[in-house]
Parts: structure tokens; sequence; C-alpha cells
């Protein structure tokens, strides 16, 4: 049995809003994937579904799909030394995991949240030569596309967790300045 103190509530719609946050924010760093990759339509396939789900589609499982898809299209990207184009990937798949959102109130339930914008301010640095303006300009961006909703959501989870690299610090960031 579930214990109530543990779990909060989250609707449908907030779920989808959530998703097309996510989606928002990752779509800009698809370019830098697509530059890179040419031909390797995962993480726009990712990004396809999760748009999707946030207009009202259903959470089936082609959302888990294409997020998989979308972690073996970063993996390979980073694997043949697209670093900017692997985090660009991992920004779609954060944005179709985003419909996964779980209604426990723990800080790791946060990377749904967050995970797309800061993988795409990621991204955004490696393109840029590891600058972290470039990063900061995308988190910029991010902030004005959450929603009411959006934050009424990310407010009731404790705050982004500790650890995760750059991306991590980058969510802390960004989770610091929405709440």
């Amino acid at each position: 049995m579930a214990d109530d103190a543990a779990t909060i509530e989250l609707s449908l719609p907030e779920l989808r809003e959530v998703t097309g946050f996510a989606a928002a924010c990752a779509a800009p760093a698809l370019a830098l994937f697509e530059d890179a990759r040419p031909g390797d339509g995962r993480p726009r396939a990712a990004l396809d579904a999760a748009r999707a789900f946030a207009a009202g589609a259903r959470r089936t499982k082609l959302l888990r799909d294409t997020a998989w898809a979308a972690h073996r299209a970063a993996q390979e990207a980073r694997d043949a030394g697209h670093a900017a184009a692997g985090e660009a990937a991992r920004a779609a798949l954060a944005a179709a995991s985003a419909a996964y959102l779980h209604p426990l109130a723990k800080a790791t339930q946060v990377k749904h949240i967050l995970g797309a914008a800061a993988h795409a301010a990621r991204a955004f640095e490696l393109a840029a030569g590891d600058d972290p303006d470039a990063g900061a300009e995308h988190l910029a961006t991010a902030r004005p596309l959450a929603r009411p909703a959006v934050v009424a959501v990310l407010r009731r989870y404790p705050p982004a967790p500790p650890g995760g690299a750059r991306p991590g610090e980058l969510m802390r960031r960004l989770d610091a300045s929405l709440r």
C-alpha cells in the first residue's frame, strides 16, 4: 500500500502541460543533433511523440519506444564524438520521458520536468565550445515557457537532486529560478 505522505496530486492535464514544456525546451537543440547526424530521426520522433501527448494523444508505448530510441541515438552520437548532438538527443529523450512523471514526492522526479531544458542547455554549451553563457541563455529562454501549471507541479516536488554532472547543475539552476 502506498504511503499518502509520499505521493502528490498530479492530473492528466498537468502531465500534458509538463510534457509540452519539456518538448518546447528540447526543440531548439534538435538542430544540433540533426546537423551532426543527418538522417537519424529518432530524437525528432521522440519530440513528436511528446508533442502529440501534450496536445491530447493517449500515453502509449510509442512514447516509451521513441524515448528509448532517442537514448540510443544520444549514445551513438556521443560515441562518434558529437557531444553536443548527444546532449540534444538526451533532451528529446527527456521530453518524451516527461509524460512518465510519477506522483511520487521525490527529488528525482524533477528530472522529468526539467531534464529536457537542462540537456538542451548543455548541448548549446558544448556547441559553443563549452561556453556556460550559451547554457544560461537557453535557460533564460526556457523560464518563460514554464506556464503557471508547470511551476505549480514543480513546486509540489522537493528541489532537484544533487549530482548529474553539468546537466544536473543546469537543472538545479532552472529549478531554483522557477520556484
